[in-house]
């Protein structure tokens, strides 16, 4: 995980690029947000906004693991892959965070 300055994680950062997968990977299977959002059990409007980064405005989202586990679920991918936010391979290696 990136960190920022004063060595804290960059939730921003990475709130704003888990955003920008699920909506990829949203469009890539032609789902809409009402589609996913129900799927996955939770509110469109909690959907909407995680794929802005964010749980309310001005904060980084943060999904609870049920929530990412249903959304790797609903994108048929292992948790590991959703969260490959870099292209890496490495999701969430605790190595490298």
């Amino acid at each position: 995980m990136e960190r920022e300055k004063n060595n804290s994680p960059d939730l921003e950062g990475y709130s704003q690029r888990l955003g920008y997968r699920l909506r990829d990977l949203r469009r890539e299977r032609g789902l809409s947000q009402e589609a996913v959002a129900h799927r996955a059990d939770i509110a469109l409007y909690t959907y909407q906004k995680f794929e802005k980064g964010e749980s309310k405005p001005g904060t980084p989202m943060n999904p609870t693991y049920h929530t990412l586990l249903s959304l790797a679920w609903v994108f048929d991918l292992p948790m590991t892959e959703l969260l490959d936010l870099d292209g890496t391979g490495a999701g969430c290696d605790p190595e490298t965070d």
